[in-house]
């Protein structure tokens, strides 16, 4: 077993672990607030867990699709991006502390506020732009064509953003004024 292979996973169950440990600290919802556990919530969610599954057993196991024969010099440019991606959405989470929100929870929380500082000072979503920085590093550290799938998770990004930021918008009277001096995912770009 690759020492990279081990580290690509160990950094998948710690950002999986510390979402769940960071959830448990959140206040919890008053009933009203609840959202119900419906047929759409519980498919997205298996869909999450068998996404992490996958790559979990990918990252362990899988040489399939390979980009390169010789995929070292990847590697170390796809582990950069990894941990990028890793850092951003680590940081992002831990800077949003109790307004964190799960993705198939999209509502706002009574005593929930605008973050607008740290990292989201810069960009409106970063634990997504980092998630997805993360893919790409694994999928490229596998030096794996599956880096081509990652388009299924940033169509779904990109759809929970645009209905996050309506709901926002609703909500939050300042969230106009943050827009327009912040990007989403990247730093005075985009």
């Amino acid at each position: 077993m690759d020492v990279f292979r081990l580290v690509l996973v160990s950094g998948l169950i710690f950002h999986k672990g510390l979402w769940e440990v960071l959830k448990l600290r959140s206040p919890i919802p008053t009933p009203q607030h609840q959202v119900p556990l419906n047929f759409g919530r519980i498919v997205i969610k298996a869909i999450k867990a068998m996404a992490l599954i996958f790559l979990i057993v990918q990252a362990l196991f899988l040489d399939r699709l390979p980009i390169s024969e010789e995929p070292s010099g990847l590697r170390i440019f796809a582990m950069m991006i990894y941990f990028v991606g890793f850092s951003l959405a680590v940081v992002g989470r831990l800077q949003l502390g109790k307004n964190w929100v799960d993705l198939e929870d999209s509502h706002v929380l009574p005593n929930q506020s605008l973050t607008t500082s740290g990292i989201y000072a810069y960009i409106r979503h970063p634990i997504y732009a980092g998630d997805l920085l993360l893919l790409i590093g694994l999928q490229l550290a596998l030096n794996s064509w599956l880096i081509l799938a990652v388009v299924i998770p940033l169509a779904v990004v990109i759809r929970q953003v645009l209905a996050e930021e309506t709901l926002l918008l609703r909500v939050f009277p300042g969230y106009e004024s943050y827009c327009k001096r912040t990007k989403r995912f990247i730093p005075f770009v985009a």
